[in-house]
């Protein structure tokens, strides 16, 4: 199988971006294994459908351009007040409930934290119509204050385009 029927079975026609990040994920797999022939080493499918995907994709393109990439997780700590509890019956029930704490996190945190050629990167990903919170406008105020780049990501191209013209 060649490499553009590679990216057609992806669904990367037309994206360059992502058939640059596939190109060079799979060259990196063949640096990491070279003795095992090209034909045999999956081929990648990086995506930017949905938000998980998009912030793959983008913490993939990071590191394997030398940067260094991170998911950051705001979502707080589950509290687990469940219990199991047998009635008179003998019927085995839950009862409870699950609340969650805040995180420690800054809040309005971007979903990536990175470091590129020496600056500070912060991406956040917006999929759809999606939009940034307040406490998200001011993390972006506060980041590009202290002279860090911030970067808004609806889809992997517009990443690509911004990352070439920043850093290239």
């Amino acid at each position: 199988m060649i490499h553009d029927e590679r990216s057609r079975e992806s669904g990367t026609i037309g994206k360059t971006g992502l058939k640059t990040l596939n190109g060079l994920a799979f060259k990196a797999k063949q640096a990491k294994y070279p003795n095992i022939e090209p034909n045999l080493i999956p081929y990648p499918s990086y995506k930017d459908r949905k938000a998980n995907d998009l912030t793959k994709s983008i913490i993939a393109w990071i590191r394997l351009n030398g940067g260094q990439a991170e998911r950051i997780s705001t979502t707080g700590r589950p509290i687990d007040n469940t219990k199991t509890v047998t009635d008179c019956l003998g019927r085995r029930r839950l009862i409870g409930s699950v609340t969650w704490i805040p995180g420690t996190v800054t809040r309005g945190s971007a979903d990536v934290a990175a470091t590129i050629r020496g600056r500070s990167v912060k991406v956040e990903i917006k999929i759809g119509r999606d939009h940034q919170s307040i406490d998200q406008v001011n993390y972006q105020q506060a980041v590009e204050a202290a002279g860090g780049l911030y970067f808004v990501a609806r889809d992997f191209e517009s990443f690509y385009k911004w990352y070439e013209s920043t850093f290239d």
